[in-house]
């Protein structure tokens, strides 16, 4: 006999998950920014499975997304938190000019509206 917990037991998911109400807004924008970034690094492909999942426009999408969280939060987070993310950020920029065909003009990239032009 095996004492293994049967296949038909649910796992108590309150006890897994904490709640929202005790999470800091700090906490909240970092994780859907580093979310955002992740998202964004697969869409341009520049994970493992390289050009697997590539898709520009979506990563056009979650870098502008990124790029509005930053800049709308910055006041919010202490420079701490938002240089590294404003790092990855033009990071993710300057993937999306290298990987596009024809690129944007300066100022015109994603999330540039936010940033500034950003030359790679």
């Amino acid at each position: 006999m095996s004492d293994a917990t049967p296949a038909t037991e649910t796992p108590d998911y309150d006890a897994l998950t904490r709640d929202i109400a005790e999470v800091p807004a700090v906490e909240v924008i970092v994780t859907v920014a580093v979310n955002l970034m992740s998202a964004a690094a697969v869409k341009l492909g520049l994970t493992e499975e390289g050009d697997a999942h590539k898709d520009l426009d979506e990563a056009r999408k979650l870098i502008h997304a990124l790029a509005g969280l930053l800049d709308g939060s910055a006041t919010e987070i202490s420079s701490f938190h938002a240089a590294p993310l404003r790092d990855g950020l033009k990071s993710l920029q300057l993937a999306f000019r290298e990987a596009s065909i024809v690129p944007d003009e300066p100022g015109q990239g994603p999330g540039e509206k936010y940033t500034g032009a950003i030359y790679g």
